[in-house]
């Protein structure tokens, strides 16, 4: 009778001591260290710790779980309830609920529009903080003497932004700020370039984008960064992200969006075809009415010398007639003045152009040499024996083998 007193109580625990039996036991199993459950979230609630608690549940279970602030800062995303994700982590005991719950290291959602989710999130985020009120929008100005552009140096992008600045208006200046549009540095890239114009006060407006592509390929005007850099900036900026279809985060900070690169620059200068055409037609205006000036004058002299109202008419009608005459050939002179002025005005800004634009170093005999993922070669240190690289030239790119 007394051993069995003895032995029931060698197996006697108090609570504590159960929930921290079963707890090293669940511990010591390595299939529940490293694990990833796939559920959807439930009961969500993000402390003012940082810690976030959480259900996880599928279509017949439930299981707690807790992501601690130090894995929670490192989420791109938001944990909403409704959200289903891949989450890893471990299984143990909350030894004092008696509870068994996962420790949630990392967590991803699942499925192909974690990127689509992500954009939704960041900008509910950013509108929230008014980076994309009308108020905050900045006005084009209507003659911008210098243009900057912010894109990749070589592709279509560039080039199409270059030929419509230069045929639309060859009075401004074109300066160019060549930055990666793709990879994981291209944001740094981008928004260092933003705040480089700013800092020297380099350009008038930018055109900040790339040509089209994926999701991915335009996820770096997707970044937070960029669109602060954006929404920071002095000077006005264009977004010119990819194709009509395509919308990025940049686009909502930008003080104007354009649907492709192109029409960027047709929005950021005036057709100076249309301006010569709206100054000539002040010529001929100012014209005519001169002309009309003189014959009243004339008119006005006729009927004097009829009236016999003033002294020697002939003599003060031909003195008036050689005034008016002078008048008429000053004014000419000086129409003709100016439009050789405005002429010579516009050979000299052409040719500057041509001398800054990087596609006419390339049709004088230079040549750039990039390597497959586009990051130009400036050094013999950047390539290998053996690399694949491209060489620009005036009408195309020619594939080569380092040897």
């Amino acid at each position: 009778m007394g051993t069995e007193t003895e032995e029931k109580r060698e197996n006697m625990l108090t609570v504590s001591q159960l929930n921290l039996y079963i707890k090293q036991i669940i511990d010591s199993v390595p299939m529940l260290n490293g694990i990833v459950v796939k559920g959807e979230i439930s009961n969500c609630k993000i402390h003012s710790s940082g810690h976030i608690y959480m259900s996880l549940k599928d279509e017949s279970s439930v299981i707690r779980a807790v992501m601690f602030r130090s894995s929670a800062s490192r989420l791109d995303f938001t944990p909403k309830n409704g959200i289903k994700v891949m989450a890893k982590g471990r299984i143990s005991v909350y030894e004092r609920d008696g509870q068994y719950q996962l420790y949630v290291d990392y967590m991803m959602v699942d499925g192909i529009g974690d990127l689509h989710l992500a954009f939704e999130q960041l900008k509910q985020k950013l509108n929230a903080e008014g980076l994309f009120a009308p108020e905050h929008k900045k006005k084009l100005p209507k003659y911008p003497k210098k243009v900057g552009v912010v894109t990749a140096p070589t592709g279509a992008a560039i080039r199409d932004i270059i030929n419509v600045l230069s045929r639309r208006f060859s009075y401004s200046d074109i300066l160019i700020y060549p930055v990666l549009v793709q990879g994981v540095n291209a944001a740094e890239s981008i928004v260092k370039a933003i705040e480089y114009f700013n800092e020297f006060n380099a350009a008038d407006v930018l055109i900040v984008g790339r040509g089209g592509g994926s999701i991915e390929d335009l996820w770096a005007f997707n970044e937070e960064i960029v669109a602060r850099a954006i929404y920071k900036s002095e000077i006005p900026i264009v977004s010119a992200v990819g194709h009509e279809i395509d919308f990025t985060i940049s686009d909502f900070a930008a003080d104007l969006r354009a649907p492709t690169p192109s029409a960027a620059a047709e929005l950021v200068v005036p057709s100076q075809t249309e301006l010569i055409e709206k100054f000539n037609n002040v010529y001929s205006r100012l014209t005519r009415c001169a002309l009309n000036i003189v014959e009243k004058k004339r008119f006005s002299l006729k009927y004097l010398e009829d009236k016999n109202v003033i002294k020697n008419p002939n003599a003060k009608l031909d003195e008036k007639r050689m005034y008016i005459d002078s008048l008429t050939m000053s004014l000419d002179n000086l129409i003709s003045k100016r439009m050789m002025e405005k002429q010579q005005s516009l050979g000299v800004m052409v040719s500057k152009l041509d001398g800054l634009s990087p596609l006419g170093t390339i049709a004088r005999g230079f040549s750039v040499a990039k390597t497959l993922d586009n990051k130009v070669i400036k050094r013999v240190e950047d390539v290998n024996s053996g690399d694949k690289i491209s060489v620009v030239v005036e009408n195309g790119e020619i594939n080569a083998t380092v040897d």
